[in-house]
């Protein structure tokens, strides 16, 4: 008996042993969700060179900036961009209103569902639909709208509400920045007054640290309140070039670290690529058709062609979705 319990103890010490071992190597590793590679060792080696104290690459707090775009970076761009689904729906609200759009283009085919004929316009097409949907109200109105519809939108293939639609390698990797005295920030083309409402409890990323598209406001008083109304007039667009020219004009400073994942971010990594000293780069490369999407190229969202050349071509750091992540949503 004697011995049996011998054998119990020291099995029972061997089961914890191992449980502490496990919960100490997972406390160790700042990016769990990341498999071991060349993508997960380039940013911690990054990071650890420009952290280091005494280092000739060591950087200044105030100097640790990381810029995000969100579409595709953060989280799920497919089949369409998430705020491609808040305005169809709000086409949809809207139409009774507006009994002309039954005829009028690109609002008759997006009452259809027909998204991909209402985008044949182009950007013309996109500002019209933009205009229609996001001005003629304050911004205290439009940020009400941008919540009550998060709270009961859904991916259409998933089942999820959008805001678990981004991914747990990226929400670990702003983590383990903030840690080490980042300042992240989100630079997408995206309507900043869409993402703001929601940043925070997401990605921790407060409202004054979010980039985007934007169209023009006005204050006005209103039965004696001072507001902001929405006008149906574009005041900047946050995408390619518009990218670095968000940063200097909002941040001020030039990007330590920049994360993207399509040719429309291309131009914020070559900002950032230019600066003196040490620079990170990295591209996230959608490959893993079973998990989440496989595409590039051709996409007609999230195109990655011209920037994942230049990524082979300058040593930036591209992420293989299928092989460098275990994990893609939360």
């Amino acid at each position: 008996m004697q011995g049996f319990r011998k054998v119990c103890l020291f099995a029972a010490v061997f089961v914890f042993g191992v449980a502490l071992a496990t919960t100490a190597a997972q406390a160790a590793d700042p990016l769990p969700s990341w498999n071991d590679g060349p993508a997960k060792q380039s940013i911690i080696a990054f990071v650890e060179k420009i952290t280091r104290t005494g280092s000739s690459d060591f950087v200044p707090i105030a100097d640790r900036i990381a810029t995000f775009d969100n579409d595709g970076t953060l989280w799920a761009e497919q089949p369409m961009y998430v705020q491609l689904f808040f305005v169809l729906d709000r086409v949809n609200a809207l139409a009774p209103q507006h009994p002309e759009w039954k005829e009028k283009e690109p609002f008759a085919s997006l009452l259809k569902g027909d998204v991909k004929a209402a985008l044949a316009g182009g950007e013309k097409a996109l500002l019209e639909i933009a205009m229609a949907t996001h001005a003629g109200m304050t911004s205290d109105e439009f940020e009400k709208i941008v919540k009550d519809w998060l709270v009961t939108a859904k991916h259409p293939v998933t089942k999820r509400p959008f805001t678990e639609m981004v991914y747990q390698p990226m929400l670990e990797l702003l983590t383990y920045l903030r840690e080490n005295g980042f300042k992240t920030y989100i630079v997408s083309g995206g309507g900043v007054e869409f993402m703001r409402p929601w940043t925070q409890n997401v990605y921790g990323i407060p409202p004054e640290q979010v980039i985007g598209s934007s169209i023009k406001t006005r204050f006005e008083i209103r039965d004696g309140n001072p507001v902001l109304v929405r006008l149906p007039e574009l005041n900047f667009v946050d995408d390619k070039a518009g990218k670095p020219v968000g940063i200097h004009s909002h941040i001020g400073r030039r990007p330590l670290a920049a994360f993207g994942n399509s040719d429309g971010d291309l131009e914020m990594l070559q900002w950032t690529a230019a600066g003196s000293g040490p620079r990170f780069c990295l591209f996230v490369h959608h490959t893993d058709a079973e998990r989440e999407w496989a595409y590039d190229r051709q996409s007609p969202f999230g195109r990655l062609d011209k920037g994942l050349d230049e990524a082979a071509a300058k040593g930036w750091t591209v992420v293989d979705m299928k092989r460098d992540w275990n994990k893609i949503y939360p």
